[in-house]
This record gives structure tokens, sequence and C-alpha cells, in this order.
């Protein structure tokens, strides 16, 4: 699969997502990220805008075009790369909500499912499929009121440094 059409599949359906959050309260959203910490540190910027994202998006697609994007610093796959994409946009966005609707109830984080048995991974994944949904239906049904987590990246329901 292409840089473009992994970024195409991966990253922009969570825009999607958000656009339905955004006209609902109360809202629990669960993006399936990436663990490993991305080694370009704008990546980690706190204050990095989804404009200058997409922007780096497309600077990574270019990059994989010409081939050269592990030269530049860039993870060896596309996937790998959307994801941590995928992760980042969860903590804009989730700092968009925190700043906007601070009283709606509204909790948006990226988790990692694990290595699972899925037709991607193959059988040699350690983790069930049922494994592997345990963090993203903790988030989904975190209770009302709850404060947290919020803008983090869960992985076996833990809050992970990222």
């Amino acid at each position: 699969m292409t840089a473009t059409a992994t970024q195409e599949t991966q990253g922009w359906p969570l825009g999607w997502v958000w656009n339905e959050c955004e006209r609902r309260s109360s809202c629990r959203v669960a993006i399936s990220g990436e663990v490993p910490r991305p080694s370009m540190p704008r990546f980690r910027d706190p204050e990095l805008s989804e404009e200058e994202l997409c922007s780096l998006m497309g600077d990574f697609v270019v990059a994989a075009q010409r081939g050269d994007h592990k030269a530049q610093g860039w993870p060896d796959t596309a996937y790998g790369t959307t994801k941590i994409g995928v992760t980042v946009l969860s903590r804009i966005q989730a700092r968009t909500v925190t700043q906007t609707r601070p009283n709606d109830g509204i909790l948006l984080n990226a988790c990692c499912p694990g290595w699972v048995r899925t037709d991607m991974a193959g059988p040699n994944a350690p983790k069930s499929p049922e494994e592997g949904a345990e963090t993203p239906v903790y988030l989904a049904l975190l209770p009302q009121g709850a404060k947290g987590p919020h803008g983090q990246l869960v992985w076996d329901k833990m809050v992970q440094e990222w």
C-alpha cells in the first residue's frame, strides 16, 4: 500500500469521527494509535496545530515517494508513520475540545490494542481480537463525569509516556 493510500485509509477518517463527536456531548473517542515515540521532535510539540501536522504528513508522503524517507528520519513504514500521525491528531483534537468545550464531558484518546491476531498481523500475534479490544472498549465505556484519561495514548488500559 502506498504512503498516500495508507494515510487516506488510516488518518483522514479520524476527522470524520471528530466531526460527528462535535455534535454531541459526553462523547468518548478511542482512536487506534501507535506506542513508539516518533524520532522527529516536531511531532511531540504540545502546540502543534492540525494544519502543521497535515503538512508534516504530506512531507512524509513526498519523501516516501522519493524513497528517502528513512534518510530524513521518518519511520520505515507508511502504516507506522500514519499511526503516529493519528496519535498526534488525537492529542491536537483533545486539546481543542478542552479549550472549546471544557464542560461537555468529551474524552478523546489514542490507544494501541497491541499486536493482535488479524489477517494483517497473522496467526503468531500474541493477543486475541478480544484482548486487543479491551483498551478501546475500556476508553469508550469510561463513566459519565470521568475527567480522564483525555488526550493520552493508552495501552493495556494504562496511559503511556509518549
